[in-house]
């Protein structure tokens, strides 16, 4: 919807302060980098990196510089000449991860763009791709069910389920503050404990055990409820001590 790929049902979307709810796809200034890297196998990594430009008709000694620029900040300089074929998954997606950049557009869409990487290559190109944010200073837009990716990359987290926005917030907002059982779960490695209870007068009932909560209400005892415990929160002293919980609604 974004890219004006699908029309929105209702509301306005804009771009750098313009409305683009009826300006076609190609002029709204939007640069996608996809999951499946999406490159043209018989051109090389110069060539891909250009495919925009040239379709723009920018001039060849600008599309040129403006490779080497985006080359050298992605590492890829040594392998302009290279077709896909040749490179690693890595490689790769630096290239289509290029290509997007050397357009300068007003906004990046990220569609999973690391799913296809091991461990090791994801963690490494989430440190690129933050560091080529902070450089250009573009706003970008990342798609992950990988909530790690989330909480390392992102300023501001929109948590969906079944296409509904569950939460909108800074990563540490969302985490020391979730607003439902869905939000503690989905953030955190490992992930909160969640626990059914009842409201006491003095805190909370799990089990055949009683939590004290500080300032629980008294006429709230008797409600069920499911608190949440983060297991960085437990802590062994001759006993176990709860240093922060959550109440996380009904249950």
């Amino acid at each position: 919807m974004i890219a004006g790929l699908e029309e929105i049902s209702d509301g306005d979307v804009a771009i750098d302060g313009r409305v683009v709810n009826r300006i076609a796809p190609k002029d709204r200034d939007v640069a996608m980098v996809f999951q499946n890297y999406a490159l043209y196998p018989h051109l090389n990594v110069a060539e891909n990196m250009a495919f925009g430009l040239r379709i723009r008709r920018v001039p060849k000694d600008e599309i040129n510089k403006q490779i080497a620029e985006v080359a050298e900040i992605l590492g890829l300089t040594e392998y302009l000449d290279r077709r896909p074929a040749d490179l690693s998954g890595g490689q790769r997606q630096r290239v289509a991860m290029g290509r997007a950049v050397v357009r300068h557009p007003k906004v990046f869409l990220f569609d999973e763009p690391l799913s296809n990487l091991d461990a090791k290559l994801r963690t490494q190109m989430r440190a690129e791709i933050r560091r080529l944010h902070n450089r250009l200073g573009v706003t970008s837009i990342y798609v992950t069910h990988d909530q790690v990716e989330a909480m390392t990359l992102a300023d501001r987290i929109v948590v969906m389920n079944d296409g509904r926005i569950e939460q909108v917030g800074s990563p540490m907002e969302l985490f020391n503050n979730p607003v439902n059982t869905f939000v503690a779960g989905f953030l955190g490695s490992p992930p909160m404990n969640q626990i059914r209870g009842t409201l006491t007068g003095q805190g909370a009932k799990l089990g055949a055990h009683e939590v004290k909560i500080p300032g629980a209400a008294a006429d709230q005892a008797g409600r069920e409820v499911v608190v949440g415990i983060r297991p960085e929160h437990i802590l062994y002293q001759g006993c176990f001590k709860m240093t922060q919980l959550w109440i996380l609604g009904t249950a």
